[in-house]
């Protein structure tokens, strides 16, 4: 079977980055929409309108769902601006939405990211979700980003909460690579996983393991270092190779089974990425020894170990049967796991899951 490595074209991170955002963007356009977080406005206009980039633009608040209708209204604001580049700066909807805008218009997309909460911003992959914010769809995008530009001042501004989300987010990499690829299926990249793939999961999970504590507290203080460094490109790179060119699996489709539930929606993609991830590896019947190892390390940075920590503290059986339905239905990434999954397999893994991270928070 031909096997697929997808990456974006360039991939620019360091501290100060985006003071030399132009030098790499001028050879895709000179005419920007520049779609950033409504906080982030303020910050688009002093790096990009003083005209010290050597591009236009037109920036503009995203609405804050990765929805149809959003993206449509964004068309047509690229239209009336006759912009000729897409710029997505921002989190993780924010950056999705950029991609799809972009892709609908046939132009390239610059990728921006202010947080490193999540795996999005190197695939080619848009999550569609409904307006009030429940999971509705991937668009899989025909390339990636051509540029991925990552200021990590930038990223150890935001809250330690956002760079231990993509921690979250990035801990699945390795897990569902590694069931998806025991099958050879096709992958989000158009391919079987390859083992350059495969080797960027393995590295992915083991920096976190490394790195992940030690950066945590660094953007505690807001400052970087060399361990912050290393998560912002697991989080953001690693885990975007790694999950676009090894496989999805059980993980991300049991968070969007979480995201039928009006409780989560106020924690991140990764904080549930990270407790479904749990799910799987109790799932799968993984040696307890790794299974704890997991736990202890969600348990050391941060992460849900419990439902209650997902706002589910007191979750009837049939708020948790719907997560599993959800997450089984025809189609979902779970069914690349290596055996069959129902419903009821997911809501007894979701249960014990939940009582071993009550025992380990009990300790």
């Amino acid at each position: 079977m031909i096997k697929v490595l997808s990456s974006p074209s360039k991939y620019v991170q360091g501290p100060g980055a985006l003071n030399e955002a132009g030098n790499y963007m001028r050879n895709l356009g000179d005419n920007a929409l520049i779609i950033a977080d409504a906080f982030l406005v303020g910050e688009a206009e002093k790096y990009f309108k003083s005209g010290n980039q050597g591009i236009s633009c037109t920036i503009e608040k995203f609405g804050g769902e990765c929805s149809k209708p959003e993206i449509e209204r964004l068309k047509q604001v690229a239209s009336k601006a006759n912009a000729n580049i897409i710029v997505g700066f921002g989190g993780g909807k924010t950056l999705d939405t950029a991609k799809a805008v972009a892709y609908y218009r046939s132009q390239p997309v610059v990728i921006l990211p202010s947080i490193a909460s999540t795996d999005a911003p190197c695939s080619a992959l848009s999550v569609i979700y409904t307006e009030s914010g429940e999971f509705e769809e991937y668009l899989l995008l025909p390339k990636n980003p051509d540029l991925v530009l990552v200021d990590s001042q930038i990223i150890a501004q935001a809250p330690v909460r956002f760079l231990v989300s993509g921690m979250g987010d990035a801990l699945a990499t390795k897990f569902e690579a590694e069931a998806s690829s025991k099958r050879s299926l096709t992958t989000m990249a158009g391919g079987a996983p390859s083992i350059s793939a495969l080797a960027l999961a393995e590295l992915c999970l083991q920096t976190l393991l490394e790195y992940g504590y030690y950066a945590s507290l660094a953007v505690e203080k807001k400052v970087t270092s060399p361990a912050v460094e290393k998560i912002i490109e697991a989080n953001t790179y690693l885990s975007g190779i790694g999950f676009e060119s090894g496989g999805l699996a059980a993980a991300h489709a049991i968070h969007n089974g979480f995201t039928a539930l009006e409780e989560t929606h106020q924690y991140f993609h990764g904080e549930k990425v990270a407790f479904s991830t749990l799910v799987q590896l109790v799932m799968e019947d993984r040696d307890s020894d790794e299974i704890m190892e997991i736990m202890g390390f969600c348990k050391l940075v941060g992460l849900p170990v419990t439902l209650a920590e997902l706002g589910l503290a007191e979750a009837e059986p049939e708020k948790l049967m719907k997560v599993a339905a959800a997450a089984t239905v025809e189609g979902e990434t779970i069914h690349n796991m290596p055996f069959q999954v129902n419903a009821q397999m997911v809501y007894d893994a979701i249960v014990a899951a939940d009582a071993i991270g009550r025992s380990i928070i009990c300790c």
